[in-house]
Parts: structure tokens; C-alpha cells; sequence
């Protein structure tokens, strides 16, 4: 072993000049140098020994340590990225959720601008109640009014223009909460034909299945008036009294 102590007995240089042979005292220094010479070297390597199988130990151990830290790291990177694949998923899912929301925001709040549209409308139409059940009642008023009795045609006819000259859609659409759709001013058109108790054959006999249904609640038997039109000339007026059909009005 490189670490060993040569333990051979010192070699007394031969001197031409002391022939004589050491002395007891010498050769028993010598064995007892030489004994503890001995003793020392075989302490040494026993340390030595108990020290190359520490070294062992701790290589042994500290290759194990670094196995289980390569084997704990490789566990942790793999965790990491399955932690970050998930949330990369869950991102992606949060994202296409908030993009949902806005898309279902956006429908909502035309939702809500039509529906206050809506309810504007229903506003006007409310604020306009009052002056459409007005114009009712003076109508339903005006139609319970008899033929003035003692006047001719003529007059009749006065009576009648002024009444349309009053209840013109050119005036109630001018009103400022009143306005006539096109289907409005079509029904007003076929009501300044129908209304009061003469009716005009010849402009009755220009109106539609459809129309004819519509107002034969309002002016009670109209069919059979319109039955007997066909009898006649354009022009010539059907007398027929009104009263029971403005009852369902």
C-alpha cells in the first residue's frame, strides 16, 4: 500500500573506523523504535481503512441522494406540465365562457334598447289614451243621435260635411299624440264611407270580402243592404239604421 511505513530494521552503515558491535542499550532502543514504528503504521492503516469505507459510504449515499433528487425533479417537471397543460385548457375555456357572456351582453342590451323602445311606445300610447277614448265617446254620442227631424237632404248633407270636416284624418293627424298608420287611414277611409245612418251602395260596392266582414258588427245587417244593391244603380242610397250595430262599438 502506497501509504505504508517500511518496517524493515535500520541498516547501520558499516564504518571501517568502529569495528566493535552496538552496545545492549543501543539494539534494545532500536527494537522498542522499531515496535512503536510498527504499531503506529498498523494504527494508520486502520484509519485509513475506516476512512476509505466512510468515503465508500458517503459516495454510496450520495449517489442514492442524487438518483432520488433526479427522480423527485423529473416527477416535478412532469407534474408542471400537466399543471400547466391544465391550466392552459381552463384558460381557453375561460376565455370562450367570457366571450359567450359578452355575445349574450351584447343580445341583451338590443333586448332591452328594443324593449324600451317598445315601452316608449307604450308610453305615447297611454298619454294618447285619453284623447282616443274622448273621440270615442263623441262618437258614440254622435252616433246615438237621431235624423234631425223636419230637414231635408240637404241639410242632412250639411251636417254630414261638417262631421267630416271635424273628424278629418288630416286634423287628428296632426294632432301632436295622435298618428294614423296607413291601415288607420285605410279604416278611416272605409269609416267616412259607412258612418252615420246613409250609406252610399256604390262605395260600399268598391269594398273587399274582408272589409265587409270587418264592419258588419258596426252597422248591423249590412249583408242584406249589400244584397240589395246589386238590384240597383250606382248612386242610389240605402237607408239602414245603425244603432244596434254602434252598441258593440
Amino acid at each position: 500500500m502506497a501509504g505504508r511505513v517500511n518496517t524493515s530494521p535500520p541498516v547501520v552503515p558499516y564504518s571501517s573506523c568502529d569495528m566493535s558491535s552496538p552496545s545492549p542499550v543501543q539494539i534494545r532502543e532500536a527494537n522498542a523504535h522499531l515496535v512503536a514504528v510498527h504499531r503506529r503504521v498498523a494504527e494508520l492503516e486502520q484509519w485509513l481503512e475506516a476512512a476509505e469505507n466512510t468515503v465508500r459510504e458517503q459516495a454510496e449515499s450520495l449517489i442514492r441522494k442524487d438518483e432520488q433528487l433526479r427522480a423527485a425533479t423529473q416527477e416535478i417537471a412532469e407534474a408542471k406540465d400537466k399543471e400547466i397543460h391544465y391550466l392552459h385548457e381552463k384558460l381557453c375555456k375561460s376565455e370562450e365562457t367570457i366571450q359567450r357572456f359578452q355575445n349574450m351582453v351584447k343580445e341583451k342590451d338590443a333586448m332591452i334598447g328594443q324593449l324600451q323602445h317598445r315601452c316608449q311606445l307604450l308610453d305615447n300610447i297611454c298619454k294618447s289614451r285619453p284623447l282616443l277614448d274622448s273621440m270615442l265617446s263623441h262618437m258614440a254620442e254622435a252616433e246615438r243621435l237621431g235624423p234631425v227631424v223636419g230637414m231635408g237632404e240637404p241639410t242632412a248633407n250639411t251636417s254630414l260635411t261638417d262631421g267630416e270636416s271635424n273628424c278629418s284624418p288630416n286634423r287628428i293627424s296632426n294632432h301632436k299624440d295622435f298618428s294614423l298608420s296607413e291601415d288607420d287611414m285605410d279604416d278611416q277611409e272605409l269609416d267616412e264611407i259607412v258612418f252615420g245612418t246613409t250609406i252610399d251602395c256604390s262605395a260600399v260596392e268598391g269594398m273587399t270580402d274582408a272589409q265587409l266582414t270587418q264592419y258588419v258588427p258596426r252597422f248591423g245587417d249590412l249583408k242584406s243592404v249589400l244584397q240589395k244593391r246589386s238590384g240597383r244603380s250606382p248612386g242610389i242610397k240605402c237607408i239602414q239604421s245603425c244603432r244596434e250595430g254602434y252598441g258593440t262599438f
